[in-house]
């Protein structure tokens, strides 16, 4: 039996997009009219965790309102001749929601919170809301299982052995403006095949072997998919 070829997936805030929910505009610091320094930084957790966890629940309910798009379907159906990972920048669960087996959220989990005082207490989130008096194990509030800004990515280190390991590389729906997350597109071993999927194509530095499809995910990916099956099919 042949081995399959290993498609890694980079997805960021794009993909979502499509589906309706708004990514923070890195331009003028502001994620849904709240500055990121309010709501996504340890620092704001210690001085309004009220106003940070209503932020995440509002972002858990309208997360619940939507679906996933024709890009997610795409990816989901490489899996019928390729093994897929997909490793995304977005904390929403719309990857798991179409059907993809293998996701790595590097930024955390929209659906899952956490111990404030032990990281590695992580508990899924019935619903939408954390409430004020929800506690973990040892007594202290549960916050967002959420990568902040100023905090460690700690499925960076297993990301980068999975961008190694790739025969063949997709970016989709990011800027590659946010590090580290940005810089597995640089593991990727020379000569194997790179595609980048968004309207905007990002300026990559010093990479070989790159197709740019400058298209939304939901038309992108979907002419991808098609084109790396009827290859798979052929080979």
């Amino acid at each position: 039996m042949k081995t399959r070829k290993k498609i890694v997936v980079l997805s960021g805030a794009g993909i979502s997009a499509e589906s309706g929910i708004p990514t923070f505009r890195a331009s003028d610091g502001l994620w849904e009219n709240h500055r990121i320094e309010d709501v996504a930084t340890p620092e704001a957790w210690k001085r309004n965790p009220a106003l940070v966890q209503d932020f995440y629940n509002q972002r858990r309910k309208q997360a619940l309102s939507v679906q996933p798009n024709a890009g997610h379907l795409a990816l989901v159906k490489l899996e019928d001749k390729f093994d897929v990972t997909v490793i995304t920048q977005n904390v929403d669960n719309l990857h798991e929601k179409a059907g993809s087996s293998n996701v790595i959220h590097l930024h955390g989990e929209l659906f899952k919170s956490r111990s404030s005082v032990d990281e590695s207490l992580i508990y899924d989130i019935e619903g939408w809301e954390i409430k004020a008096e929800d506690r973990c194990e040892k007594g202290s509030p549960l916050r967002p299982h959420i990568v902040w800004f100023g905090e460690a990515v700690p499925m960076m280190d297993i990301a980068l052995e999975i961008a190694d390991q790739a025969d063949i590389f997709i970016v989709v729906g990011t800027s590659l403006n946010v590090y580290p997350a940005a810089g597995l597109v640089y593991v990727v071993r020379d000569g194997v095949p790179v595609y980048v999927v968004d309207p905007n194509i990002p300026d990559m530095h010093k990479k070989d072997n790159v197709t740019f499809i400058a298209e939304p995910a939901t038309i992108g990916l979907t002419q991808l998919a098609e084109k790396l099956l009827a290859e798979a099919d052929k080979a």
